[in-house]
């Protein structure tokens, strides 16, 4: 059954971001969802309760109404770790699909955007959406992570565009036929999945080849990999961008000034950019209100796929700098007496490179401390060293126990070893084992100067909401 024909959706594992996403999606489209999932509090919960969507505590067979045309779960889950979903697939096998499989059936009746890479795809896509609806060509936008200007974590539209932040995790990429594609960046990623660098480059090599020739592909041929891959796989036209370097778009004599960045954009090397040619070339400054240099490339994305779709660049100037990020990126929590906490997603060793570099940037004279939650045993394994050289790029660190996931076998590191390193390269790190411990440190260590990072694809931001109350 086509998911869109359907009537009643039942989601185990609903408190996903992805599964989040892809359930207000059905909502708005009149379709009734229900859930399951685990009895802990998700960063999810308010827009499940915003869009009234029952969610039963715990994983049971009872869970499944008696009623219902489609079952979608989570891949953090299968018939040896979930017994609602065994149960699902013994009695009902072919009214139950992945959420990548569900999600693609979306996608590929539209006119698919995929926001893709190792990094920035949240941001990317809901900045795209952002610049896009406000331009009224009204597109649907999902995205993995509540958008405070979209109000939750889609946006539905009228139109056939639709962008869709696309995980490559468990090569959910098979599933998806792009019409147009905006690659970040390749950076190695899931060892617990993808044993080399090269299984991991191939999901991407695989999923460019699937771009139409009259697609696009929107890449940042400042990433060595994706420069190395994109010419000699994609069979549309490739619409580069970098910083200082030969590209189609290229952005230059980048400021900062008061929590904002500034930079110039000229048009490079790209024959189909005739068209665009603007005052010789160049396309004059723009302005962001995000932090760090990787928000500089992700902006350009937005630049390029928005002229690509006839956005003027009137508007693409004006909802560039009005667009305020996403939830759980950098995102300001508060103060604690004077200290600002700030809540980062940063879980790869080149996320919380980029977010303590913007960190600096905007805020250099204060003392940054990071409280870091490492997310899977085997990604802190894999990139260790990488992991404790960039975290000692902190001023403070404090390191919680491993947050490891359900799929992955447990141990064969310990956060005390990456505290050991950290010290080893001279840095100033601690091992705090648990959140209310973390907490209780900040309350009687921090300083009105102290800016406060929580990193982690985990809970850490719990100990924020706990210090603000």
């Amino acid at each position: 059954m086509k998911l869109l024909d359907t009537k009643k959706v039942h989601m185990i594992g609903i408190k996903g971001v992805g599964m989040t996403m892809l359930a207000q999606y059905l909502v708005e489209k009149k379709i009734k969802v229900s859930g399951s999932d685990v009895s802990e509090t998700f960063m999810t919960d308010e827009t499940l309760n915003k869009f009234k969507i029952p969610v039963k505590k715990g994983f049971s067979k009872e869970n499944i109404p008696h009623v219902v045309d489609l079952i979608i779960y989570s891949t953090a889950y299968n018939k040896n770790n979930n017994p609602e979903l065994a149960f699902a697939l013994q009695k009902m096998p072919k009214r139950v699909i992945s959420y990548a499989k569900a999600l693609s059936q979306i996608f590929n009746q539209s006119y698919g955007i995929a926001v893709v890479g190792s990094h920035g795809k949240t941001t990317t896509t809901a900045w795209l959406g952002y610049v896009l609806y406000k331009s009224f060509l009204s597109p649907t936008v999902m995205v993995g992570a509540k958008v405070p200007q979209f109000d939750g974590f889609a946006l539905i539209g009228d139109s056939n565009y639709l962008i869709a932040e696309i995980d490559e995790y468990q090569n959910k990429l098979k599933h998806f036929e792009p019409r147009a594609v905006l690659l970040n960046n390749i950076d190695y990623d899931h060892p617990d999945f993808f044993p080399t660098q090269e299984s991991y480059e191939q999901v991407f090599i695989d999923f460019i080849k699937k771009i139409p020739s009259n697609g696009f592909l929107i890449a940042n041929f400042d990433d060595e990999v994706v420069r190395r891959l994109a010419p000699v796989n994609c069979r549309g036209r490739i619409i580069s961008y970098g910083i200082n370097e030969a590209a189609s778009y290229i952005a230059y004599d980048i400021k900062v000034y008061g929590q904002k960045q500034y930079f110039k954009v000229k048009l490079g090397v790209n024959d189909f950019n005739e068209e665009i040619k603007e005052d010789n070339n160049d396309l004059g400054e723009f302005c962001i209100s995000l932090a760090g240099r990787h928000n500089i490339y992700n902006a350009l994305a937005v630049i390029a796929a928005s002229i690509e779709l006839n956005v003027s660049l009137t508007n693409i100037r004006k909802y560039l700098e009005e667009f305020k990020g996403t939830e759980r990126r950098m995102q300001f929590m508060g103060k604690y007496r004077g200290a600002f906490v700030f809540d980062d997603y940063a879980h790869h060793p080149t996320e919380i490179k980029k977010t303590i570099e913007g960190a600096r940037e905007f805020y250099p004279n204060k003392k940054l401390v990071v409280v870091f939650h490492p997310h899977t045993f085997t990604r802190t394994k894999a990139l260790f060293d990488d992991f404790a050289k960039n975290l000692s790029l902190a001023d403070k660190i404090i390191i919680l126990d491993i947050y490891g996931s359900a799929r992955e076998r447990q141990g064969g590191v310990h956060s005390r070893d990456l505290v050991a390193k950290i010290k080893e390269n001279g840095g100033n790190a601690h091992y705090i084992s648990d959140l209310e411990s973390a907490e209780n440190y900040l309350r009687s260590d921090l300083s009105p100067n102290d800016l406060v990072i929580l990193m982690g694809a985990g809970d850490v931001f719990r100990i924020g909401e706990n210090l603000l109350k």
